[in-house]
Parts: C-alpha cells; structure tokens; sequence
C-alpha cells in the first residue's frame, strides 16, 4: 500500500485511540452521529468531486478525490478494517 496512505490510516488510528480536543478526526470519532457524520461526509464529498470533474476543474478534483480517500479511511478505522483488507480486495480486482 503507498506510504502516504499508510501514514495517514496511522494518524486516524492514532487519532481515534487519543482523541485530542481539537483534532477534526477525532471529533469524527466522538461525533454524536458517529458514522452516519463521516457517512454523510462521503456523500457531500463526493457529490462535491462530480461537480468539479463536470467543470474540468484538476484543482478541484484532486482536493476532493482527497477529501474522499481522508473519510474512506476514518470509516474503514471505524469498521475495524485495515488497510491490508483494502489493498487484498483491490487486488482481487485486477
């Protein structure tokens, strides 16, 4: 898996077992809605990447493809998963 991506599931986790006062991740974690925030985050996030990809704007679709993968991975720490699980299924696809 990118080490990018194995450094920020770190945070995530890191951030959920913490929980520091002014971490956005953690108070994904601690979220009176829990997983229906980071689940209607998804939606607005990639409702958000449609429309930038409809107005050709590159900027704009790497931000939120980005703000999409950051919510993916609060939600597979959620689940319990790993980033293995993610990378065992996306290669089952290939």
């Amino acid at each position: 898996m990118d080490e990018t991506l194995e450094e920020l599931f770190a945070v995530i986790e890191d951030r959920k077992e913490t929980l520091p006062e002014d971490s956005y991740t953690a108070s994904l974690f601690t979220h009176e809605k829990g997983e229906n925030a980071v689940l209607e985050k998804l939606g607005e996030e990639t409702t958000e990447l449609v429309l930038a990809a409809k107005d050709d704007d590159h900027d704009e679709v790497a931000y939120e493809a980005a703000d999409i993968v950051y919510h993916l991975l609060v939600l597979l720490s959620m689940k319990g998963m790993s980033l293995e699980e993610l990378e065992a299924e996306l290669q089952a696809r290939r």
